[in-house]
C-alpha cells in the first residue's frame, strides 16, 4: 500500500475536524512541523525501531512540544498505535490539497446588455457560490449587441439568459 493511501484517512479526519473548528490554516501548520520532525535522521530510526507506540507517542510529542495542540496530539498518537508515523509528511500533502481545494475559487464572466448594479452583481454572485458551492469571483462587461439579459460563464457552466439567446433557441424551436 503506497503513502497516500495510508494517510488519506488520517489527512480526512484532521481537514474535516479543523473545517468544523474554523482553524486550517493552524491544523496545515502543526502538521508540517510534525512531517518535519520524521525528517530527522534520529526520530526516523526511533519510527522504525521497536519501541512500543506508547513511548513512541510521547518520545514524539516530547519532541513536537508546544507545536501541537491537545487534538493534533490525539493524532499523533493514533497514528503511533497504528504504526502510521512515517506517514505524516504524507498526510500532510494530502491536507494541503484538501485546503486548496476549500479556498478555491471560481471565476465567473458575466457579460450585460447594461451596466449591473452592486445588488443584481451580489445576487448573481450569491446564486452562483450555492450552485457550484465555491466562492465566485465576477468579472463584469457590457456588450450591448445582447438587446437584454445576461449570459454567465463559469468554467463549463454557461448560463444564457439573454434575449439574443432566448430568440435563437426559439427559432431552433420553430424549425424542428
Amino acid at each position: 500500500m503506497d503513502m497516500i493511501t495510508i494517510a488519506r484517512p488520517y489527512a480526512k479526519a484532521a481537514f474535516d475536524f479543523a473545517v468544523e473548528k474554523k482553524a486550517v490554516d493552524n491544523w496545515l501548520t502543526m502538521l508540517g512541523f510534525a512531517a518535519q520532525v520524521t525528517q530527522d535522521p534520529q526520530v526516523d530510526d526511533l519510527i522504525n525501531s521497536n519501541l512500543n507506540a506508547e513511548k513512541m507517542a510521547d518520545v514524539f510529542l516530547a519532541i513536537c512540544g508546544e507545536q501541537l495542540n491537545e487534538q493534533g496530539q490525539n493524532l499523533i498518537k493514533v497514528m503511533a498505535v497504528n504504526g502510521r508515523l512515517s506517514a505524516l509528511p504524507a498526510v500532510v500533502q494530502e491536507f494541503a490539497v484538501m485546503k486548496a481545494e476549500l479556498d478555491r475559487a471560481v471565476e465567473a464572466d458575466v457579460v450585460s446588455a447594461t451596466k449591473l448594479t452592486k445588488q443584481q452583481m451580489a445576487k448573481i454572485q450569491a446564486s452562483l457560490q450555492k450552485r457550484l458551492d465555491r466562492k465566485v469571483k465576477l468579472n463584469c462587461s457590457v456588450d450591448k449587441k445582447l438587446m437584454a439579459g445576461i449570459i454567465i460563464t463559469a468554467g463549463d457552466l454557461v448560463i444564457d439568459g439573454s434575449v439574443r439567446g432566448r430568440l435563437s433557441r426559439l427559432a431552433e424551436t420553430l424549425q424542428s
